[in-house]
């Protein structure tokens, strides 16, 4: 399909809370396997904007949007698989589009608006935050082109801040990092996820030296 290209000059048009919700509820129902969460979309999406600028620039939209649903269906364009219709599909684009120009914005102009979408688990009256299926969408990002990264990595501060990105998405193949907090240990897996924001600026600081970010 012939998807169109992400605009970084386009009007700012963030989702609200009911967009954001449909969306959610329209991932779920796909039928098809490797649907992203709506967490971990936001994660995708976050590492496009904060990881090397020239692969958002350079790739077309078919090579990464996609990924958010698992892949397009064998029919291309005659197919809209896994969406029910054409419309659900480019409609479900356009929010995307949408959200990814909104945390660029975010991420380049209004720095203290940018909250991450991480999912929240309940244990009687505590809340424990869980950044892990958000850091799982930044690093399937990250592995539409692995090699760009690299500096990043070999970067020892760089690195050791996002150690806990790493490690609550699984890690990359080659570079050491701690091991994830194990599923019944909330505490641990609220406290690295704390960190997961501090790690995704140090990456864009790391990749976008002296972009902005004040509000």
């Amino acid at each position: 399909m012939d998807y169109p290209r992400y605009d970084p000059a386009s009007a700012v048009t963030p989702l609200t809370p009911a967009e954001l919700d449909g969306l959610d509820q329209l991932l779920q129902a796909l039928p098809a396997d490797g649907v992203m969460s709506l967490d971990g979309v936001d994660g995708f999406l976050t590492a496009l904007q904060v990881g090397p600028p020239a692969l958002l620039a350079g790739m077309a939209t078919a090579e990464w949007l996609p990924w958010v649903w698992g892949g397009d269906g064998p029919g291309g364009n005659e197919a809209p698989e896994p969406f029910a219709s054409k419309r659900q599909r480019k409609a479900t684009v356009v929010l995307l589009l949408r959200h990814l120009r909104h945390l660029g914005h975010q991420l380049d102009a209004a720095l203290p608006d940018w909250e991450p979408v991480f999912s929240v688990a309940e244990k009687g009256a505590d809340e424990f935050v869980d950044a892990r299926d958000w850091c799982a969408g930044f690093l399937q990002a990250v592995d539409l082109q692995a090699s760009a990264w690299d500096s990043a990595w070999g970067h020892a501060a760089t690195a050791a801040a996002a150690a806990p990105l790493l490690a609550l998405g699984g890690g990359i193949e080659g570079v050491e990092c701690p091991p994830a907090p194990a599923d019944e240990d909330l505490l641990a897996i609220d406290a690295a996820s704390r960190a997961v924001p501090d790690a995704a600026l140090a990456l864009r600081a790391h990749f976008r030296p002296g972009a902005g970010g004040a509000a």
